[in-house]
C-alpha cells in the first residue's frame, strides 16, 4: 500500500505506460507506411518492363528494330539516288536543247540558263544577273519593252505569253528572238518565277525580208513587163499597117528597144536570188 501511494512510484508507472503506448503506436504507423510504400512501388512497376520479358523475345524485338532501321536507310538512299539521277537527266536534256531555256526567280534574278541560252543571249554566265540587265535593250515590233513584259508575268503569273523581240547582244550583234514566257508555280500554288524559252529567229527573219523584197520586185517587174508588152504589141500593130519605109524602120527600132528593156528587167530579176544568197552568206 505504501508503494501505490508513493508519488514517485506513480509517476514512473505513468511514464512507463505512456512509453509502451507510444511504442505500440509507432510500430503500427511504421507498418502502415511500409505497406503504403509497397503498394505505390507495385503500381509504378505495373507495366511490363524489358526485364520481365523472356530473353529470346527481347532479342527478337531488338533484331526487328535493327532490320526496320536498315530498311529505312536503304529506302532513303534509293530515293536520294533516284532524285540525283532525275536531276542529272534534266540537266543533260536542258544542256543539249537547241532552244535556250532560262529560269527567272520571283526576285528577278536568273537562277538557271542552259548552253543555248548563253550562246543566244551572248553571256558567258547569266546566272545571278537580273533580267532587267539582260533584256535592257530588247523591245517588240509593237514598241513594248521586254523587261516590262517579264515583270508583269512575274507579278501576275500568266500561263503563257509568246512574243518576238529585237535583241542586242553585249558584243553588238543584232538578233531577232522568239521568247515564250511561262509562269512556274510551286506545289502549294505560290509563285516560283517564270521560265523563258528562247529561239533565235534571226536567219528566218532575213529570209522573210528577202521574200518580201522579192515580192515587191516581182510586182514591179510584172508592171514593167506589162508596159513593155503593151508597147511591143502597139508597135507590131502599127508595123503591120505601115507603108512608109522610114516609119517601118522606126517601129522596128522601138520593138527592139522594148525587147532589150524587157530582157534587162528579166535578167535583173533572175540575178536577184543570187544576190540575196550572197548577202545572207555574208
Amino acid at each position: 500500500m505504501n508503494l501505490l501511494t508513493n508519488p514517485m512510484i506513480l509517476r514512473m508507472a505513468i511514464v512507463f505506460v505512456a512509453g509502451v503506448m507510444a511504442f505500440v503506436i509507432g510500430v503500427v504507423v511504421m507498418r502502415r507506411m511500409r505497406r503504403s510504400l509497397v503498394v505505390e512501388s507495385e503500381a509504378m512497376d505495373q507495366p511490363a518492363s524489358l526485364e520481365s520479358l523472356p530473353l529470346h523475345t527481347y532479342h527478337a524485338v531488338i533484331q526487328q528494330l535493327k532490320q526496320q532501321k536498315h530498311e529505312l536507310q536503304s529506302t532513303q538512299q534509293a530515293e536520294r539516288r533516284r532524285s540525283k539521277t532525275s536531276e542529272n537527266i534534266s540537266a543533260a536534256v536542258l544542256a543539249n536543247l537547241s532552244s535556250g531555256v532560262m529560269f527567272i526567280a520571283s526576285n528577278g534574278l536568273v537562277r538557271q540558263a542552259n548552253t543555248a541560252a548563253r550562246q543566244i543571249l551572248g553571256f558567258a554566265s547569266p546566272v545571278g544577273m537580273g533580267f532587267a540587265e539582260i533584256f535592257r535593250d530588247a523591245s517588240t515590233p509593237s514598241g513594248t519593252v521586254l523587261t516590262e513584259v517579264v515583270q508583269n508575268n512575274l507579278q501576275e503569273q500568266k500561263s503563257m505569253q509568246r512574243l518576238e523581240t529585237h535583241y542586242l547582244t553585249p558584243g553588238g550583234d543584232e538578233r531577232v528572238l522568239e521568247i515564250t514566257i511561262t509562269a512556274v508555280p510551286s506545289a502549294s500554288g505560290t509563285a516560283l518565277g517564270v521560265a523563258c524559252l528562247i529561239n533565235d529567229q534571226t536567219e528566218l527573219a532575213k529570209i522573210r525580208r528577202q521574200q518580201t523584197l522579192r515580192g515587191e520586185i516581182s510586182a514591179e517587174m510584172a508592171l514593167e513587163l506589162r508596159h513593155s508588152l503593151t508597147a511591143i504589141s502597139d508597135c507590131a500593130k502599127r508595123l503591120a499597117h505601115g507603108q512608109d519605109q522610114q516609119s517601118v524602120q522606126r517601129l522596128a527600132a522601138d520593138i527592139a528597144s522594148e525587147a532589150a528593156h524587157l530582157d534587162h528587167t528579166i535578167g535583173g530579176f533572175l540575178a536577184e536570188p543570187n544576190a540575196a544568197g550572197v548577202t545572207a552568206g555574208t
